[in-house]
Order: structure tokens, then sequence, then C-alpha cells
């Protein structure tokens, strides 16, 4: 069962809800930002007991409807940016609202309120796993990989990547080149 909690967006958040789960002899799989695998369904009285603690603790057990929606956004988002050649020129924010029919900024304020993080700030993050596992292929170079994604040039997307990993491109390949060969010493 997958629950999904507004405002649960730090690491100290996610212990406050942990405490709760444990107090309550609920058992879970650790807690991402916004979402939790709890085991086994829970009984409607644990339910009840669970919001009202989150409540108390400034969090808020969001219903299905608003959870389905982050769900269905970051599939969309997968699916944009891993068809991303066939999507040149279109904004994010058109793309989902007219894929999802809901409006952008109702939209935009539920993720940040449920992630922590803004649509765009998880595109980019998204974006740079994928620049990651294609550097690792190691079947494109870094402009063709600029083009693919739809980065404006090889500059943008290098400044987008070290601004999110702290490495750039050529040294995150270089060094991910390196490891099996110092493994086998």
């Amino acid at each position: 069962m997958t629950l999904y909690i507004k405002y649960m967006i730090s690491l100290r958040c996610r212990k406050i809800v942990h405490t709760h789960l444990d107090e309550l002899g609920i058992q879970y799989h650790p807690v991402n930002r916004g979402k939790l695998k709890v085991k086994n369904k829970l009984s409607p009285d644990k339910l009840v007991s669970l919001k009202k603690n989150l409540v108390k603790s400034g969090f808020e057990l969001m219903d299905s409807k608003k959870a389905r929606l982050i769900e269905k956004i970051k599939e969309e988002i997968s699916y944009l940016l891993n068809n991303a050649d066939n999507f040149n020129n279109v904004k994010n924010s058109e793309y989902l609202s007219g894929k999802l029919n809901y409006d952008y900024t109702y939209m935009a304020n539920l993720f940040s309120e449920t992630t922590g993080t803004t649509i765009e700030q998880y595109i980019i993050s998204e974006k740079v796993e994928l620049v990651k596992e294609l550097l690792l292929y190691n079947e494109l170079n870094l402009t063709e990989i600029s083009y693919k994604l739809n980065y404006c040039n090889v500059a943008h997307l290098s400044q987008q990547f070290k601004k999110v990993t702290g490495l750039t491109p050529t040294f995150f390949k270089n060094i991910k080149k390196k490891k099996p060969a110092l493994s086998k010493m």
C-alpha cells in the first residue's frame, strides 16, 4: 500500500513520520520525499490514527486523487524525457497541462508541497540521471546527448550537470571508465 504525505520534504520530516509509524506499529519501507510504502494494508482505525498524528506534526495524508496526479506527473516527465527528440520546442508546462488536463500552476503547487522540489527542478535532476546513463553506455558523445535531450547547447548541459552532481560530464565519464580497472587490483 502506498501513501502520500504532504509537506514531508526534509530528513527531519522523515524522522518525525518514522516515529509516528513506529508508535502505531506500522511496518514500512524507507520513506521517500512525500511517498511511503506500507508493507501491509492498514485497518481503518490505524489509518485514522496515522492521519491524526500526522496532522498534529504539520503533515497531511493526501487523498488518492492527488497522489495519483503526482505519480502521473512523474510518469509524463519520464515519457517526455525518454522521447525528448520527439518533443522539440515543447514547453514542459504546456505538455503536462495538455496531457493531464490540469492547470499547470495547480500541478506545480501540489508537486512542490508534496515532494519538496519544483517540477522544473525534478525535470533537471531526471535529465542529469539520463545524461549519466547515456555517458555510461558510451554510445553518444556530449553533443549528441545535448541534442537528444533538447538542451540549447553542450555548455548548458554541462552547467546543469555540474550544478547537480558537482562534476563535469567528462570527469564523470572518466571516473566510470577507471572504476572497473581499479576493482581488478
